[in-house]
């Protein structure tokens, strides 16, 4: 069966019907519909085995992005937020993007960093290389720890030694590249470390101090890349409009701040709906940023020789499909299945497409009508749900306050007690 997500009027689909097709795209089990309409949070077994001190569960919004082609691929992106707009915001910029293809993305191996410090030690570059000379009995070590993971492809590959200067001296860092598979990998490189630590402390002298993993994972990149055509943006005053934004953020810390803020919108969203570590995606995300020593955008944006608008994304994406939430949580792995990814670093690459996505729609916003004109009409709804208006009433409550431009509690209030005399 052909599927394509591209989905005429997705948005006003009433929710089971948008069930029903996301569970017919996705070939979910009824059990695993359930699990995405569920909004009474987790069976109480659930969380008690993920954490500690359980008392119950914190459910968010899961909406489904639209339009999404990947690599000549239909996909619906699950997307666990609480902020509107974002999710309608991914599917128009995906939509846009099909007529050029969609998005191309790539990788590298799935290999984190796990850091052996090593302190006290007068000389350090002598140090660094007696290391090296021994890397390979230093990798061997570290392997059998793990023989799950060398059956299945995976293991220390090699050895990088650092020195850096502390207030208290140098340091000499010894970081173990390990490819970690399908695993967002913490556990199995940590193990490794503190496996080794005591091997290169004979070998180096000094006294271990940490050992563990980075979550500037420099050597687990994902990228996409997208074309938008010039004609399907708004012109070419919009494409200007969109480079002339990124090159203020790429310039301009204050911006990029909130210009990196737009692809975490998506990027987060698409993490803790599978499940995935959010912390150390936003820990690796903004360090990335600054590696050159300045803080920069983690996206750019082009003009092709045509006249359309190419942007791109790099990104360190530490995500698995083993371990943690992603086997335990009912959602996640319904989400997982939905999106048909078969491997972590295409999930990456997922994530990656859809960040650049969000990314690109947050800038054509901010260089046509600006970002409020959407997200407050979207954001309206909030607003109307909290002053308990009657659901009868929403919509109209909304069209008004949106058309005044008074998208406030306060007057929210005043126009559902109004429209609430007139119906009497």
């Amino acid at each position: 069966m052909t599927r394509s997500s591209r989905i005429e009027g997705f948005y006003k689909l009433g929710m089971s019907e948008r069930l029903r097709i996301v569970k017919e795209f996705g070939d979910l089990t009824d059990d695993e519909a359930m699990a995405l309409a569920g909004f009474g949070g987790l069976d109480p077994s659930v969380p008690d085995k993920m954490i500690e001190n359980a008392v119950g569960s914190f459910p968010l919004p899961l909406g489904i992005a639209v339009n999404f082609l990947v690599n000549d691929r239909d996909f619906l992106i699950p997307m666990a937020i609480e902020e509107p707009s974002v999710v309608a915001a991914a599917s128009n910029a995906a939509r846009m993007a099909r007529e050029r293809g969609g998005f191309w993305t790539s990788s590298t191996a799935p290999v984190m960093i796990g850091q052996v410090q090593l302190t006290g030690i007068k000389d350090p570059s002598r140090a660094k290389h007696m290391i090296l000379e021994r890397k390979h009995e230093i990798l061997e070590l570290a392997n059998k720890q793990d023989p799950m993971l060398i059956k299945l492809g995976g293991g220390a590959r090699d050895l990088e030694v650092r020195v850096i200067h502390t207030q208290k001296g140098p340091n000499v860092v010894v970081h173990l590249l390990v490819d970690v598979r399908d695993a967002m990998g913490a556990n199995a490189v940590n193990t490794m470390a503190e496996a080794v630590a005591p091997l290169v402390e004979s070998m180096a002298g000094g006294k271990v101090r940490l050992r563990i993993l980075s979550n500037l994972a420099t050597h687990r990149l994902a990228r996409a890349r997208a074309v938008w055509a010039k004609d399907a943006v708004g012109g070419e005053e919009v494409v200007d409009g969109v480079i002339e934004a990124y090159m203020f953020a790429e310039a301009d810390p204050f911006r990029c701040a909130t210009h990196n803020k737009g692809i975490m919108n998506g990027v987060d969203a698409v993490i803790l709906a599978t499940g995935n570590d959010t912390r150390a995606i936003e820990a690796g995300a903004p360090a990335y940023a600054a590696r050159s020593g300045a803080y920069k955008p983690l996206t750019t944006f082009e003009k092709t020789p045509e006249g359309d608008l190419v942007g791109t994304i790099e990104l360190p994406m530490a995500v698995g499909l083993v371990g943690g939430a992603t086997k335990v949580h009912p959602v996640a792995k319904a989400c997982i299945k939905l999106l048909g990814v078969k491997t972590a670093q295409e999930l990456g690459e997922i994530v990656a497409a859809v960040g650049l996505a969000q990314n690109f729609a947050a800038l054509r916003a901010l260089a046509t009508e600006g970002i409020q004109k959407g997200h407050m009409t979207l954001h309206a709804r909030n607003i109307v749900a909290s002053v308990g208006c009657p659901p009868e009433l929403v919509d109209e409550v909304c069209r008004i306050i949106v058309a005044e431009r008074k998208i406030r509690m306060d007057r929210a209030q005043e126009v559902v007690e109004e429209l609430k005399r007139k119906k009497k």
